[in-house]
């Protein structure tokens, strides 16, 4: 009688270890294929390029596998006590490094009923991780980053997103990571943030720098990047020139737009009433949205009704009509800001749209309420936590104080300690020293 037979995988990158693992699993029998979920695979890795859907499809070629099914775990136990096959097949390469989790695992399920466990020999030299690399390199296509933040959307519990002002930054933004209590962290994309670009430029916050000057320093983080990107468009600019924006940008591979409800000059909205600031009237505001969406060629692209309500003073109610008025109008997503110091009425905001919408992604962006984590935002009903500013602000200072010591002391020496060392600098850009 032939073995039950489960393979557990991802399956986002196909290579002969693969391939030889599932011959092998062929050959003994009937093969469950645990097809790692994207939840599953987002929270230890990047999201997959492919969704479970088409994964599934392509594993179902394969000989002799009888089913696929959702693995919903990073590890297989709970899979394996769930269809006990007799026997499990994987490649040997787990017995290393990150993998000896699994491995440990999987044989702790397999022990628990008698199951037997074959380790297939590693390919050298070929593996997902290192086909992954080899992808990243080659850069992505406009279609794959325009989706992409659908994709996270679809598969990470919240996304996390900070702006990015310079092609440097995103670099930076896309090379870090952590593990923490809640696994591993990483950002999930850009914000092309409009007062970083015109602080990088010497400009006034107001509108001035052109759409076409913003879409070239995107097109430059597009470059050397592969992970969405979000932009904050203002007020959209004149509705006449919408249209054409809104292909400029879908056109790019931006994932992504919101404008906020306001006419008139574009002043920072956390200088809320200090400065003359006039919110639009809903019905005009619903046509802006609606020629946006209308301006669309793809599934993918996304426009966000930015509500200034409390940062004008407007109130609970006027923001949570404009809110779902929006939505009814066409927007894709809603962020709502406040410039006060605590969370309490963004919370607020949170707890009564849901209460009526339960499925339109709300986004947060706690530059002033900064006490709240991201994580506790998320558990309170926010889909994106972006972080608008942080990163121009960062360098501000930090540039200044390093002009400032050099200029003091007529040398460099003394800033050494504050500032990056060129090898470091060189090493982060790839194929500088090689």
């Amino acid at each position: 009688m032939a073995d039950s037979v489960y393979v557990g995988l991802t399956a986002d990158y196909l290579h002969p270890g693969i391939a030889k693992v599932m011959k092998t699993a062929a050959e003994l029998g009937p093969i469950t294929v645990g097809l790692l979920t994207d939840e599953a695979v987002a929270a230890r890795k990047r999201v997959p390029h492919l969704n479970w859907s088409e994964r599934k499809l392509i594993i179902e070629q394969f000989r002799n596998v009888e089913r696929v099914v959702p693995q919903e775990d990073w590890l297989y136990g709970l899979n394996i006590l769930k269809y006990r096959p007799s026997v499990m097949v994987h490649g040997d390469d787990w017995k290393h490094g990150d993998g000896l989790e699994l491995r440990s695992d999987a044989l702790q399920a397999l022990g628990s009923y008698g199951g037997r466990l074959i380790e297939i020999p590693h390919t050298p030299g070929i593996s997902s991780t290192w086909i992954a690399e080899k992808v990243r390199d080659m850069g992505t296509t406009p279609e794959i980053r325009r989706r992409s933040l659908r994709r996270t959307l679809a598969c990470k519990p919240f996304v996390r997103i900070i702006e990015a002002h310079s092609p440097l930054a995103a670099i930076i933004v896309e090379s870090l990571e952590v593990e923490n209590e809640l696994g591993r962290q990483e950002f999930d994309g850009f914000w092309s943030s409009s007062l970083a670009d015109s602080l990088v430029l010497g400009k006034p916050d107001i509108e001035i720098v052109g759409i076409s000057t913003r879409l070239e320093t995107v097109n430059k983080i597009f470059e050397v990047t592969q992970k969405p990107l979000i932009i904050d468009a203002d007020t959209g600019g004149k509705p006449e020139h919408l249209e054409v924006h809104v292909k400029s940008m879908e056109r790019l591979g931006i994932s992504a737009m919101v404008i906020e409800d306001k006419v008139g000059l574009k002043r920072n909205s956390l200088l809320g009433n200090d400065v003359h600031q006039e919110q639009s009237p809903i019905i005009e505001f619903q046509e802006k949205i609606s020629m946006a969406r209308a301006a669309t060629f793809s599934e993918e692209f996304m426009v966000i009704a930015r509500v200034e309500s409390l940062v004008l003073d407007k109130g609970m109610d006027d923001a949570l009509q404009r809110a779902h008025e929006y939505v009814a109008a066409g927007a894709h997503g809603v962020m709502i800001h406040s410039r006060k110091s605590d969370p309490d009425e963004i919370v607020l905001f949170a707890e009564r749209f849901r209460g009526n919408d339960s499925s339109t992604p709300l986004i947060a962006v706690p530059t002033t309420y900064n006490e709240i984590t991201d994580f506790e935002l998320a558990q309170r009903g926010f889909d994106i936590v972006i972080y608008a500013n942080q990163m121009i602000r960062a360098a501000y200072p930090a540039m200044q104080q390093a002009a400032l010591t050099i200029l003091k002391n007529g040398r460099s020496k003394e800033c050494d300690s504050d500032i990056a060392s060129v090898s470091d600098i060189l090493k982060l850009i790839p194929k500088t020293i090689t």
